[in-house]
């Protein structure tokens, strides 16, 4: 989270708990009521503890400022106090039973939602519930004096794009409602849950957009794509220059600038369970992913998918048709089941990637 707007809430807290409330205790309430006895609960962007006590034990109230989580107790006694950015969750894989997170990721910039909802992915077990709430609108604001805590940041969502990148990052999309009725900003409310999957790991500035047709139920639970001993890609891009750690594709987009997507999100044993109108949705999912963040080039693994969802004349290699106005290229299945393609053309097919790029 940006520092200026830390630095706002530390200056604030005081006046944040006099000023401000929990204005949804019936939507903490359902959301707590959804969870098993004992799960852990996160409530991300905590503040002083508003929302935390309606949510149950036990309960992890997180924030970035110090003295905003200094008044939870007065709130909130039970809870265990935790100071992080909402991008750096410090909790181990499937820790959470489910995530309360108000108003708190709006105070990132949009594009790095993703991979902030990514670690949030990774931090709750299959199945667990998310209520995210944000404001609805267009662009981002800074609030000056007029503002009783000023020289905050916030970026608006649009309903659409923000169901795209929830999607996106591993999670099933159960409700999505703005509140048009509150004056200012109208509250927007994401209802998900999260499912076996892959997060995205994208973001800005990416020269190459790497998208699987879909996760094996293996990398699902692994968290990492391509994860599966037989599988080629990994050493595939390690031979082509691509990445240059195995098997970590937080460091591929952090380091290499090459980020993850899937055309459907939906894990299964084999790609060959995927219907022509998954595969098509997944096309216009990923299109418009690509004319958001603008990746230099796409690359699709899976050349029988293209053809399924878009040509079914196309052979691999540079595509006629652009996604989002970036360049496709195609190029086989790196899945060990494919032994069409040679270790040797998957790697060759990989350095044309980035070449378009």
């Amino acid at each position: 989270m940006e520092r200026r707007t830390i630095e706002a809430y530390e200056r604030g807290a005081k006046g944040y708990v006099a000023h401000r409330q929990a204005y949804a205790p019936d939507g903490a309430d359902a959301f707590a009521a959804e969870l098993p006895p004992g799960g852990l609960r996160l409530d991300v962007g905590a503040g002083p503890g508003h929302y935390t006590a309606l949510l149950g034990e036990p309960v992890v109230a997180l924030d970035a400022a110090r003295a905003m989580l200094h008044e939870v107790p007065d709130r909130a006694p039970g809870a265990l106090r935790v100071q992080a950015d909402v991008a750096a969750l410090p909790f181990r894989p499937g820790v959470a039973a489910g995530a309360w997170a108000n108003k708190c990721y709006q105070h990132l910039e949009a594009e790095a939602l993703p991979m902030a909802l990514a670690e949030l992915h990774r931090t709750l077990e299959v199945g667990s519930p998310l209520a995210l709430n944000v404001f609805a609108g267009e662009g981002t604001r800074r609030t000056g004096d007029e503002d009783e805590f000023p020289g905050r940041f916030f970026t608006l969502w649009d309903p659409d794009r923000l169901t795209d990148v929830v999607a996106g990052a591993g999670f099933t999309v159960e409700e999505v409602r703005v509140e048009e009725a509150r004056p200012g900003w109208p509250p927007l409310r994401v209802r998900a849950r999260r499912a076996r999957t892959l997060a995205d790991r994208v973001g800005p500035g990416m020269r190459l957009l790497v998208c699987g047709l879909n996760p094996s139920l293996f990398a699902a639970d692994a968290g990492v794509e391509f994860a599966r001993p037989g599988n080629r890609f990994w050493p595939s891009a390690l031979a082509a220059g691509l990445v240059s750690r195995d098997r970590d594709p937080d460091h591929a987009l952090r380091v290499h600038g090459v980020g993850f997507t899937d055309l459907v999100k939906r894990a299964s044993p084999g790609a060959d369970e995927l219907t022509g109108d998954e595969l098509r949705a997944g096309v216009a999912r990923v299109e418009r992913l690509c004319a958001w963040l603008r990746p230099r080039a796409l690359c699709l693994l899976g050349l029988a998918g293209w053809r399924a969802a878009v040509d079914r004349r196309a052979v691999a290699g540079p595509q006629e048709r652009r996604l989002g106005g970036v360049p496709v290229y195609v190029m086989p299945n790196p899945s060990g089941r494919n032994a069409h393609a040679t270790p040797a053309a998957l790697v060759d097919h990989l350095r044309a990637a980035v070449a378009l790029a």
